[in-house]
């Protein structure tokens, strides 16, 4: 393995965004918008804060897409029982609908992505892909010292 693997890498994962943001405007979302959808539905019921930390952007960035997916009814914000300044989000009835559109556009997006590839080589790669996430989620984690 070389330097030039994560870098292909990178790129790949750096295509698969543009692509992803280019196919959900066709939904009238922005990415950002889309992923704070999908990622309701799959870890759903966490605060604000949550959700920015697992999109990788600043609070005041999520709060704001927040606002506007609350504004077109997607999103609703209750108060956080354990911290009365958080706040939870939960998708609505009305955000069903555009999260079943946003799914069936990810499967086809990740279809196009693995053309070319038999249902072995699909099942690989995604055992690849965990492993790699297990030993990333392992290097962050501090070293623990026994003796």
């Amino acid at each position: 393995m070389s330097i030039d693997t994560g870098y292909r890498l990178a790129d790949n994962s750096r295509q698969l965004r543009r692509l992803f943001d280019e196919r959900v405007r066709s939904l009238a979302l922005t990415g950002p918008q889309a992923r704070l959808l999908l990622a309701l539905e799959r870890t759903p019921d966490q605060n604000q804060a949550f959700y920015a930390e697992r999109l990788e952007i600043e609070p005041i960035t999520l709060t704001r897409i927040a606002d506007r997916l609350e504004e077109a009814g997607w999103v609703e914000r209750q108060a956080d029982p354990a911290d009365r300044r958080a706040r939870i989000l939960h998708l609505t009835d009305k955000s069903r609908g555009i999260v079943t559109r946003l799914r069936i556009t990810v499967e086809s997006l990740f279809e196009d992505m693995l053309t070319g590839f038999d249902a072995a080589e699909r099942a690989m790669f995604a055992q690849m892909l965990d492993r790699i996430a297990a030993n990333l989620i392992a290097a962050r984690q501090p070293e623990v010292r026994h003796g």
